[in-house]
């Protein structure tokens, strides 16, 4: 097992470090002036000067790549050229809504799903089957920012049970941030949910299928302990590594939906910094969400180790 961790550890470094290098070649050193990105094909030569100077672009790219790099292991992200602030603080503060917002998403899915997937295997082509395809389906079909105006428009303008956007943030007590957070939450979770309640369905109808299962009810085990005690925690090893897969999804459509309900989350700050074309936050926000997929992706990978035997077998 440590083995596994230390190659994992290793590809884990392996893959930021190629991440941050796309990331800044793109954004960087291919054909473009980011200067003239920035204040647009209009501005003054000395003011594009003075810029290329503040960012540091008179330099060597190999010198600017290790100074960014150096600066995000000791928390330097730069300074946002629109806001006039470190991009550490405005990622910080961004953080507090969109963490939050990206786990309780992840619960609500993973809550949803596992039960639904189960239920509709153990009554094949029963009425609980068909309903859960047909949610699975739609979940699938509708994209969440639409889903996020549907809920605006019944929970929050006709019932008036939530509010219709904004965060009030968490100095102002646990309930008025969560009850902000939980419509978007909700919008983010259910496309997922239903891509999982498939593969949970999938998974568990193959694990019932095996001579295993079998055997467990020829001795006497009732349906609901052959579900409980081999069914289920075999079914989540390729339900776990699918889990793993959704997280980008949570992440990128965080973006989606924080605009959706004007969240000042850090997927509205990516979208703001495009608008303003500021390129020192966008190249630092890529950056984050790419990290945070490839982390927990290695977690994910971990916890597959855990619940498969053979993986650690083979490491």
């Amino acid at each position: 097992m440590l083995r596994l961790v230390i190659s994992r550890l290793v590809s884990l470094a392996v893959t930021l470090l190629a991440v941050s290098l796309a990331i800044f070649l793109i954004m960087e050193v291919l054909p473009g002036d980011p200067a003239a990105i920035m204040l647009g094909t209009a501005a003054r030569e000395d003011t594009l000067a003075a810029l290329r100077q503040e960012l540091g672009l008179d330099q060597p790219a190999l010198v600017r790549y290790l100074e960014w790099i150096g600066g995000l292991m000791h928390g330097d992200l730069g300074q946002s050229i629109t806001y006039k602030m470190p991009v550490s603080t405005l990622v910080a503060e961004r953080m507090n809504v969109t963490l939050p917002l990206s786990l309780l998403a992840i619960l609500i899915s993973t809550a949803l799903a596992l039960p639904l997937g189960v239920a509709a295997a153990s009554r094949r082509d029963g009425a609980v089957d068909r309903a859960v395809l047909v949610f699975s389906q739609l979940g699938v079909a509708v994209p969440n920012f639409w889903i996020g105006l549907l809920f605006i428009l019944f929970f929050s303008t006709w019932l008036g049970w939530f509010p219709a956007g904004g965060f009030p943030g968490w100095s102002s007590g646990i309930w008025p941030a969560f009850q902000a957070l939980l419509l978007p939450a909700l919008a983010l979770a259910l496309p997922q949910a239903a891509v999982l309640t498939r593969v949970t369905r999938s998974a568990t109808l193959e694990v019932i299928g095996a001579d295993f299962v079998r055997t467990a009810r020829a001795k006497g085990v009732d349906k609901g302990g052959t579900l409980r005690r081999h069914v289920v925690p075999n079914a989540l090893i390729p339900v776990t590594t699918i889990l793993g897969l959704q997280l980008s999804f949570f992440f990128g459509g965080a973006i989606l939906v924080e605009n959706v309900f004007n969240l000042p989350g850090l997927g509205r700050l990516a979208y703001q910094a495009l608008n303003q074309r500021d390129l020192v936050v966008i190249k630092d926000i890529v950056l984050i969400f790419s990290g945070l997929v490839i982390v927990v992706n290695f977690i994910v990978d971990i916890g597959y180790a855990l619940l498969d035997p053979r993986l650690r077998g083979r490491s």
